[in-house]
């Protein structure tokens, strides 16, 4: 299938033909559709080059259009007059092609959209589209997009999100003029999912005949702004944000980390050293515990202690080491309970739980080499509420 995208540089143009050239190159196992070539046309693309595409397109994606303009004039002659031209070479070329258009919400010109001259021009194009499809058969496909976020989106431009992203992780000053005015939020990835699907005829349409992307997100100005201050400062706090699936906070963190700069994608962890080695958590989640990487020195021993409910899994992916595990308390006999042992390294990663109510320890067994062990607990440390007693092993 050989696909023409107008528009191929601009947000939404650049998500979809990255997604295609997925499908194409085979990389893509997931979608249905077949790719064999990708159109791109934009502004600076030869003329020319559309009469090409359009005689050969099996399905058009019309991304093309004017979102600020010099001059209110420009609306038409881009969502409108493009879009004719468009029509037209396709007709010309008796092309029966399924085509998309990106149209926008404010084509319905009700409420805070009354009298926009982007809707106007916007809804001429629906119109135009409608049109050609009643007077040639062809599937037409008409999006009314909400407000679109995501990655590559162009900040301090037409999009609120993007702009505060970019400011936010950059240290910019942002403004808010009112933080509880709401948004209607599409993510791009979800928008890209959608055109997937649309090109093996799988497009989700209303009654009335509009297509849509779903889900969308509503969300408040103060809402977004918050949750990317706590983005910013969760390299301090090492807090995860929340990664349910489908999210919107996963989709604005995604978001986020893209627009950072190259020389910020890394930063410092606070390593807690003394003589036996160090340290360092790297993450604490709401539900999900703490990750932590622990270094001993040789001949080192560390934990000796036991937790109630506290639970933790031990990996040890360099050195060589002995974790061993005792029950607290005393058996029948009055004995105490024997001491399990694993012997454990890095070459042979094993998972070793801590299991509460019993004392445990680890050893590093080599008298020159390092022991580095990851570990998870089940809750995050709170020196109000340690869980933690000491207790020797042997």
């Amino acid at each position: 299938m050989n696909i023409l995208i107008t528009g191929a540089k601009g947000f939404v143009g650049r998500n979809l033909c990255e997604a295609l050239k997925n499908i194409r190159d085979g990389k893509d196992c997931v979608h249905e559709a077949e790719v064999s070539q990708i159109y791109e046309f934009d502004i600076d693309t030869p003329k020319e080059k559309l009469e090409e595409y359009c005689a050969k397109a099996d399905f058009v994606f019309n991304l093309a259009g004017v979102n600020r303009p010099k001059d209110n004039s420009e609306f038409m002659a881009g969502n409108f007059g493009f879009a004719s031209e468009l029509l037209d070479m396709l007709k010309k070329h008796n092309n029966k092609a399924p085509v998309m258009l990106s149209s926008s919400i404010q084509a319905s010109l009700e409420g805070r959209y009354a009298g926009s001259e982007y809707g106007k021009s916007k809804l001429a194009g629906e119109e135009l589209f409608k049109n050609y499809a009643a007077q040639t058969g062809v599937r037409v496909l008409i999006y009314r997009f909400p407000n679109l976020f995501g990655k590559w989106c162009r900040s301090n431009y037409n999009s609120a999100v993007a702009t505060f992203c970019n400011n936010i992780a950059n240290d910019l000053p942002i403004t808010v003029n009112d933080r509880s005015a709401e948004l209607e939020l599409l993510y791009i990835d979800d928008l890209v999912e959608e055109m997937l699907l649309a090109i093996v005829g799988h497009e989700n349409r209303k009654k009335d005949g509009y297509c849509y992307a779903e889900p969308t997100h509503k969300v408040t100005l103060g809402e977004i702004v918050d949750m990317l201050y706590d983005f910013k400062r969760s390299r301090e706090t090492l807090s995860v944000p929340d990664m349910t699936e489908g999210s919107f906070s996963k989709k604005l963190y995604s978001t986020y980390l893209s627009y950072l700069a190259p020389d910020n994608f890394a930063y410092k962890l606070k390593m807690n050293k003394d003589e036996r080695g160090s340290f360092t958590e790297i993450l604490r989640t709401v539900n999900a515990g703490q990750f932590s990487v622990n270094i001993s020195k040789p001949g080192i021993t560390k934990g000796q202690h036991w937790h109630n409910t506290k639970n933790e899994k031990f990996v040890v992916v360099k050195g060589h080491g002995l974790i061993q595990l005792r029950k607290i308390g005393a058996d029948e006999n009055g004995e105490p309970y024997p001491v399990i042992n694993y012997d454990v390294n890095g070459d042979d990663i094993t998972v070793v739980e801590m299991i509460p109510g019993y004392t445990h320890n680890i050893v590093n067994l080599s008298e020159t080499e390092e022991l580095v062990t990851f570990m998870w607990c089940s809750e995050c440390f709170d020196p109000e509420r340690p869980d933690t007693f000491y207790e020797a092993v042997e």
